[in-house]
């Protein structure tokens, strides 16, 4: 089976694969996989033809990632190429060869899927699917754990899906494989990244969170500076989370730490709002207030200009708090400001999951 992605697109515009990404995830989630992606320009017509006459004679599946404008000039040309009529869901199918339009300007993810699906159905492929969730695993090593679950079964395939930091591995695989093949192959992703895993089942870091802290009948509180409230706003997000969430206080001025969380003014005179020290005195401040078990507080410089200090773009310091004292961790993200702090949010979950796990 054949697959061809033509991308119909304003080639003054630097081409994007980010853009049409959806598709190609929509497909690997069924085991399937391009065997050509052309980037056409739209006001190329004859390249246009050419390209999609190639898809006729050499490819079973075209998905076609267009503007909407495009929509009926290119099912006039294709229905006759065909010989088979577009259908309410913008799929033509002939029998032998199926084209699927998915607009760029206001496609439905979804539709993407259910396309996916109906290809993977109609050549008779059946997939399962199992998880490997993590944060911080350095690429090198999860594509050496992919390299070794390959190696138990080399027609394994395995998607990597990175969001600064939280990484989503899954496994597709056939339904006709046996359970005891899949499960030597997660074991394998977990013996190797175990100590960046949260969860093997898709779902989120937040949700993973919301579980154990549930589980465990702990409260958790948030002070944070520079993820503006981006830790809390992750756990609001989880139904349920009054259960388990006393509060989130967004400090970010030197007076917010020292009225709402009792970090000592001469801490931050002589460490600075991003320290150690600092970071340290916001997470055992809510801890002492006596309303939560456990506690997260961040404090650092997203950038894109440092804060008048020696201190680099990127510094950060994450602490978690727990009634015997708070854990203080440091790090240098890379990035620009939205990087940086999405990746800091993700690591004070994990740190938090880490430490009541």
């Amino acid at each position: 089976m054949r697959n061809c992605l033509v991308v119909l697109k304003n080639k003054k515009l630097c081409p994007d694969s980010a853009e049409y990404a959806p598709c190609v995830r929509a497909f690997a989630t069924e085991g399937l996989y391009f065997d050509k992606i052309a980037v056409i320009a739209y006001d190329s017509p004859r390249d246009i033809v050419a390209q999609l006459k190639e898809c006729r004679e050499s490819y079973d599946n075209t998905l076609i990632y267009c503007p909407r404008s495009m929509r009926e000039t290119l099912r006039d040309f294709l229905q006759p190429l065909y010989g088979s009529a577009f259908d309410m869901a913008e799929t033509l199918d002939n029998g032998t060869s199926t084209v699927f339009l998915y607009f760029s300007d206001g496609g439905n993810t979804a539709d993407c899927n259910r396309f996916a699906r109906y290809i993977s159905e109609k050549h008779g492929k059946k997939f399962g699917r199992a998880y490997v969730k993590t944060v911080g695993a350095p690429p090198a090593e999860i594509l050496k754990a992919a390299e070794s679950a390959k190696k138990i079964n080399p027609a394994l395939e395995c998607n990597i899906y990175d969001s600064y930091g939280d990484c989503t591995i899954e496994i597709v695989y056939s339904e006709s494989d046996p359970k005891m093949m899949v499960d030597e192959v997660v074991r394998t992703f977990v013996s190797a990244l175990d100590k960046y895993v949260y969860a093997l089942e898709d779902i989120t870091l937040a949700q993973r969170l919301y579980q154990l802290l549930k589980l465990r009948r702990m409260k958790i509180s948030c002070a944070e500076s520079f993820t503006g409230g981006g830790v809390g706003q992750r756990l609001v997000e989880v139904p349920g989370i009054s259960e388990v969430y006393f509060e989130g206080l967004n400090t970010y001025s030197n007076e917010a730490k020292i009225a709402r969380l009792g970090v000592d003014e001469m801490t931050i005179k002589s460490t600075g709002a991003v320290s150690a020290e600092t970071a340290y005195q916001m997470a055992d401040g809510l801890i002492a207030q006596g309303h939560c078990d456990v506690s997260v507080a961040t404090t650092g410089i997203a950038g894109p200009k440092s804060d008048n200090t020696s201190k680099p773009v990127g510094l950060c310091y994450i602490a978690v708090g727990l009634k015997d004292g708070a854990t203080v961790y440091k790090y240098n993200f890379a990035g620009d400001r939205k990087t940086i702090t999405e990746t800091a949010i993700n690591y004070a979950l994990f740190l938090v999951y880490k430490h009541i796990k």
